[in-house]
């Protein structure tokens, strides 16, 4: 994503680029899990790098990531040095919740593939072959 030149990009077009509100940006910077932006005219500018991170926060969200283990995160990534020994237990610790949201997931994808060639009457039917499938 590009910015505005060198001045940045106003939060309007940060919550239209990413959808995250404005409120949830200024709670983050008030949390410090997202840095505070440039200022000019005393209105906030973000950068290419604030962008980044925001991409990197929303979907470490949409994994189930808590803001706590998210800040971890983000502490231990480093662009001189291999990831931390605690970056490496965080995602030992969360990947087995991934792999069961994705487990998850492809059942419900199986289900909703079923329910397109469904040609059952009674919705206990329906459920029944679908249930099938949960249990792959």
């Amino acid at each position: 994503m590009s910015t505005s030149g060198q001045d940045g990009i106003s939060i309007g077009t940060v919550v239209e680029r990413t959808g995250i509100s404005a409120s949830t940006l200024r709670y983050w910077e008030s949390i410090g899990l997202l840095p505070a932006p440039q200022r000019m005219g005393g209105r906030r500018r973000y950068d290419a790098a604030a962008l980044r991170q925001l991409e990197v926060i929303a979907l470490a969200k949409q994994v189930g990531f808590s803001l706590a283990e998210i800040r971890m995160i983000l502490d231990g990534i480093s662009t001189e040095e291999p990831p931390s020994k605690l970056w490496r237990e965080l995602a030992k610790e969360k990947l087995p919740a991934v792999e069961t949201t994705l487990l998850q997931a492809m059942a419900m994808k199986g289900v909703l593939e079923a329910g397109l060639t469904c040609e059952c009457i009674a919705l206990e039917d329906c459920l029944g072959q679908s249930t099938a499938i949960l249990a792959r």
